[in-house]
């Protein structure tokens, strides 16, 4: 039989219903491996472990009397430090919010819940989801799984880390520019970024309101359905939230086929200066498999990609530095004690400058600036034009393909401390930042290894709404290569 903290949340759930495994034992096998490995990965930031196995108990007594929540009643996932959990603290692994504990229950977790899925474990992020690697957190750097010395990608690195190393059945994270599908494609499993609206930000702590998008990263593509069938659709506490109906995306896995599907390869994609020709002969060798299943591959052009990058840091920093004004430390979280008596805004200066990190204050310094009087028409204005127009640029490429195949990162997971300037990671995030502004799905599946044995991810991209195509795509692609590796630790 296979392992408990091997297993898929579908094969759980199989196991459950037929009496094989109880939540209890299943949850228990989870904290063991956690305790055993996760001090040397520091995938997670805070756990209750008795919450978890009273809420286990709790389940197996509903399944013995009949009476489960649903069929997944008892499975435990991870969530980001990012998402409000009633009772548990919420940091968003920054010095700015110790303390400070979540009043409510995000939508997605009241969604999980009503399931009786378990809130097990936070995991640890890029501070604010600020990052591409984790090492931006403000608590402790977190390990890649396959090679301890290199990063897990961010900046929802402590959710794919933790799915890798089997300490979590699968996790939610946050994906403002990529931040699930490319620490996804640096872990080797598999992270879904829905359409912007498709899941309600309810009880998300937000960094850029207008690209936050929460997403599941799981071990396989099956599971990542699951999962958005339990989170997706309207919220009327999210007034971004779409009214458009959701749900299926399990069910219409079965009999997927990719026969006829047109798979389109940005030409732009390409041309990327940095781009590692592991990474571009893995992303043929997916081109080339998908044709041989029965797919068309034709080349498509999305001309303003090289645009992306200085629109997204222009629009993302301005959004944070509004988002982040509310942590003024007055009403909860650090606060320097010992400046109140030189007065309230000086208060408010040194309890920010000690309480976030140096990349939290490069961002809020960056966005005030461009929406300062005199730089607003010249940045910001003109980064919403080209967010319009790279928007228009997807549009037209959906006119020519059904989907749109690309690198998720320009390299295989990096080494800590590789890169030596904010710009540099910035520019690492080329391929994923553009999904974020035109506000479509994408979804990061394994598809390689480097010469080094390092995970290397490919993404699917669909047009908006179309998670159910990008599912499927995904599916085909994953059983024609066997399934999904995991490191051995």
């Amino acid at each position: 039989m296979t392992a408990p903290t091997d297993l898929t949340l579908h094969a759980a759930a199989d196991l459950l219903g037929r009496g094989e495994l109880t939540a209890r034992a299943l949850c228990e096998a989870l904290i063991a491996r956690r305790r055993r490995v996760d001090a040397a990965l520091k995938a997670f930031l805070y756990t209750d472990d008795d919450a978890v196995l009273a809420a286990a108990a709790a389940a197996d007594a509903r399944r013995r009397q009949g009476q489960p929540l649903s069929r997944f009643d008892g499975l435990p996932l991870a969530l980001k430090d990012n998402l409000s959990v009633v009772g548990q603290p919420c940091g968003c692994a920054s010095r700015i919010l110790a303390g400070y504990t979540a009043a409510y229950d995000a939508t997605v977790v009241a969604r999980l819940r009503a399931a009786g899925l378990i809130p097990a474990g936070r995991t640890n992020m890029d501070e604010f989801a600020m990052g591409s690697s984790t090492e931006n957190s403000g608590i402790q750097p977190t390990a890649n799984p396959w090679n301890p010395g290199h990063v897990p990608g961010g900046s929802s690195g402590g959710s794919a880390a933790a799915v890798a190393a089997r300490t979590a059945l699968a996790a939610l994270g946050s994906d403002t520019g990529g931040s699930i599908r490319q620490p996804a494609g640096f872990c080797g499993v598999v992270g879904l970024k829905p359409t912007y609206g498709r899941v309600s930000r309810y009880g998300l702590v937000a960094y850029a309101s207008s690209l936050d998008q929460i997403g599941p990263i799981t071990r396989d593509v099956r599971d990542a359905a699951i999962l958005l069938d339990l989170i997706a659709g309207p919220d009327a506490r999210d007034a971004t939230s779409l009214p458009d109906p959701a749900g299926g995306y399990e069910t219409g896995l079965a009999g997927a086929t990719v026969t006829g599907l047109r798979v389109g390869l940005p030409q732009e994609y390409f041309e990327v200066e940095g781009l590692s020709p592991e990474v571009r002969r893995t992303v043929e060798a997916v081109a080339e498999r998908l044709r041989e299943l029965g797919a068309t591959v034709v080349t498509v052009s999305l001309p303003r990609t090289r645009y992306a990058v200085a629109s997204y840091y222009i629009i993302a920093t301005a959004e944070a530095s509004a988002n982040l004004a509310r942590f003024d430390s007055i009403r909860y979280g650090f606060r320097d004690h010992a400046a109140e008596a030189e007065g309230l805004l000086e208060m408010y200066r040194r309890s920010r400058a000690q309480g976030f990190g140096a990349e939290v204050k490069r961002r809020i310094i960056l966005g005030t600036y461009v929406l300062s009087s005199g730089y607003y028409e010249a940045y910001y204005r003109r980064a919403q034009q080209v967010r319009t127009l790279i928007r228009d640029d997807f549009v037209q490429a959906f006119q020519e393909c059904d989907v749109l195949l690309a690198p998720v990162a320009p390299t295989p997971p990096f080494r800590t401390g590789q890169m030596s300037s904010p710009l540099e990671m910035y520019l690492s995030d080329i391929y994923t930042i553009s999904a974020n502004l035109a506000g479509i799905p994408g979804i990061s599946l394994p598809c390689g290894f480097s010469a080094s044995g390092l995970p290397i991810g490919v993404q699917i991209l669909g047009p908006v709404l179309g998670e159910g195509r990008i599912l499927r795509t995904a599916s085909v692609l994953e059983q024609a290569q066997g399934g999904t590796r995991f490191p051995e630790l």
